[in-house]
């Protein structure tokens, strides 16, 4: 058995458990298995895909921006079509005598005729340049709704990275404590065998292990939903190979927040769009101020009689669309035109609020995990495994109960992986600061 053990690479002490107890049989067998997996899976690594390059990618293949690409070549054609004066219209008029037959009594009456016009509606100076200004403050708009778009992408790709690389840390975090909590194992095994322990501690430990099984198989669970969206935000095909994330790097934020909100004043794709929304509410109200004047309409009409007896006539008329219903057209527009100003001028103000205030929470936020992350490098993570190695000699010496040892091992797991979301949800704040500012911070 000894040199079987030596072949397996299994501890020996596995093999003297199976002569103890039944429950110490199915620990050392449970511990055999999960350590071969867990050595297998470092071998299906795949090559490290830096940030960078998803987000050139998104900017390129993101059908979310490309979308909105398209909207704004739409809205940059409009200005041209209502600046421009409506169509003419020609006409071809026909005088029949006697006849209903078209073009019959031409040369038998005097009062047969055959006449060639065309006439142009002409609005009120100023409103075709209207029209065409408001339509360009809407391309105005779309263009802004790009970079809104664009650094929405962005920032949820950022994310799920983070997530993702968060995940993929944790789960070497869990290969890793595995390690230790076989050296729990051993530990209590030693006891059992020496008198001192009870089985209760190696079912607790199997138990222990059963749950780092099940905490695995979670993060594999969430790492396929954040492919699904990594490649879903990235235009991939869902069969396409998995993203390999690089490891978390903690960025340093040198910015203030006063610089920060200044940025977001000027850059704010947001913030942006509500300025050209007031522009074009302007514009409106000055659009309804000008249909309180009245429209043309030039009429110019070639007639033609008996060409041997008559001369041809020609007609010049002008026609004038008067506003007479003020009070139940003209006037109400202008009203909702002001109101709609004034709603402009609201929304840009809550719009404003509301950034100012999403940039506070994430610049304390991120002020705040960076100073979690300083207490978890400096204090929480080596304290936590000082006391878990203190914990197991004293429980191999009979001076502490087997619930202490476990409470520090559960200490050493919890605070690896506290830390580490801790930097994911850090630099997810950036990212939101990135997506605000329009600086890159990283």
């Amino acid at each position: 058995m000894s040199l079987m053990a030596q072949e397996n690479g299994t501890p020996r002490f596995l093999f003297r458990l199976m002569e103890t107890s039944l429950p110490a049989l199915l620990f050392c067998l449970f511990l055999v298995s999960v350590s071969s997996a867990q050595e297998s899976m470092p071998h299906q690594a795949q090559a490290v895909t830096p940030l960078a390059e998803l987000l050139r990618e998104a900017e390129q293949n993101s059908p979310q921006i490309q979308a909105a690409r398209q909207s704004w070549q739409a809205a940059k054609q409009v200005p041209t079509q209502v600046s421009t004066l409506p169509d003419p219209q020609f006409t071809l008029q026909n005088l029949s005598v006697g006849s209903p037959r078209p073009f019959a009594g031409y040369t038998n009456s005097d009062f047969a005729y055959l006449g060639l016009g065309v006439s142009q509606e002409i609005p009120y100076p100023g409103k075709l340049r209207l029209k065409g200004e408001i339509a360009r403050r809407e391309a105005d708009i779309s263009q802004q709704q790009i970079e809104s778009v664009r650094r929405a992408v962005m920032a949820e790709l950022k994310a799920a990275y983070f997530q993702l690389a968060y995940l993929s840390k944790t789960l070497t975090i869990l290969e890793q404590d595995a390690e230790l909590l076989k050296q729990v194992g051993q530990a209590a095994d030693a006891r059992y065998r020496s008198g001192m322990g009870s089985q209760q501690d190696l079912l607790q430990a199997q138990l222990q292990q059963t749950k780092l099984l099940r905490e695995i198989a979670m993060h594999h669970l969430e790492v396929g939903k954040l492919e699904a969206r990594l490649k879903q935000l990235l235009n991939r095909p869902q069969d396409s190979p998995d993203i390999e994330p690089a490891e978390l790097v903690e960025t340093p934020l040198v910015q203030a927040y006063a610089d920060l909100l200044a940025a977001t004043q000027t850059q704010n794709p947001e913030l942006a769009g509500a300025k050209k929304m007031i522009e074009k509410q302007s514009l409106q109200v000055d659009l309804a101020r000008k249909d309180f004047y009245p429209d043309f309409n030039v009429q110019y009409m070639w007639q033609r009689t008996d060409p041997t007896q008559f001369r041809a006539y020609y007609m010049l008329s002008v026609g004038v669309r008067v506003p007479i219903y003020r009070g139940r057209k003209q006037r109400p527009e202008l009203a909702q035109a002001e109101a709609e100003q004034l709603r402009a001028r609201s929304e840009l103000q809550v719009q404003s609020q509301q950034v100012a205030a999403e940039l506070r929470a994430q610049y304390v936020l991120a002020q705040q995990t960076s100073e979690l992350l300083r207490i978890y490098r400096e204090g929480l993570s080596p304290q936590s495994r000082s006391e878990f190695q203190a914990a197991l000699a004293a429980y191999q010496s009979n001076k502490q109960d087997f619930q202490a040892l476990l409470a520090a091992f559960l200490d050493v797991l919890r605070f690896d992986q506290e830390y580490w979301q801790n930097v994911a949800e850090y630099e997810t704040a950036i990212a939101r600061l990135e997506q605000m500012t329009g600086l890159s911070l990283r």
